[in-house]
């Protein structure tokens, strides 16, 4: 009978666990970005990877938010940091729990300074490659793995400086290797972000490209805006545009 009663009740929570996923999804989808972090907050203390991972990406998406005041922000990219690691724990194959992981360090080390971030870049890098293996269709892991590459190929002397201090071989990329990346990203999932256009566009400016960038940039200038963030890419890429 006991056997019976735990097997009901597993089924139950893994039941309970599917709609609470099922409805964050719905409202992740839907732009409701304060409503998403309100129902999964109150399953912070939860078992399951999936909700974990996913309340990772609402506090940082709710951090990102105008509206957010700076310490409030401040709180959520640490409390983001918290559950991302912990989904970690809980399932070491999950591939979003991964990338999120990665994700939230390096917005950790905006707060840590530069000596920190430079510090936590092979670890991030290690995270994003591990998504990547998990599942080679995620664009999204993908390109972030291109931007890390962006970072470090126009990563400024004084930190470089600061990298060869904290490491015997420093990390260092390519504008080449960030835009195989990018076009990487692009076949797995066309058009699935605006900033994969808008990436393209820079890394084939850094390269001297200006046909490419120029095909690039346009198509991140008339990307749909749904999002704060859609409309930030239109903006920088309608500057770049004109600066060519």
């Amino acid at each position: 009978l006991h056997t019976i009663c735990f097997s009901v009740s597993t089924t139950l929570i893994l039941f309970l666990v599917a709609e609470v996923i099922e409805q964050a999804d719905y409202l992740y989808g839907s732009g409701e970005t304060e409503k998403l972090y309100r129902l999964l907050v109150q399953h912070k203390n939860s078992e399951d990877a999936e909700l974990l991972w996913r309340l990772a990406r609402a506090s940082r998406d709710l951090a990102q938010l105008s509206s957010t005041s700076a310490e409030e922000k401040r709180q959520l990219v640490y409390e983001a940091l918290e559950y991302a690691k912990k989904a970690l724990e809980k399932n070491e194959s999950n591939f979003a729990a991964h990338k999120w992981y990665a994700i939230c360090i390096s917005d950790v080390g905006d707060y840590e300074g530069i000596k920190v971030k430079i510090a936590n870049a092979f670890v991030i890098k290690e995270h994003f490659q591990r998504a990547i293996e998990l599942n080679p269709k995620d664009a999204t892991s993908i390109h972030l793995m291109g931007i890390w590459c962006y970072s470090f190929a126009e990563m400024p002397w004084y930190q470089r400086k600061i990298a060869a201090m904290l490491f015997a071989t420093p990390p260092t990329s390519t504008y080449q290797e960030a835009l195989r990346y990018f076009h990487m990203a692009e076949e797995a999932d066309p058009n699935f972000y605006s900033k994969n256009l808008l990436f393209l566009g820079k890394a084939y400016l850094k390269l001297n490209n200006k046909k490419m960038a120029l095909l690039w940039l346009s198509k991140a200038k008339d990307y749909p805006a749904h999002t704060e963030e859609d409309k930030q890419v239109q903006k920088e890429a309608l500057e770049l545009l004109n600066s060519i």
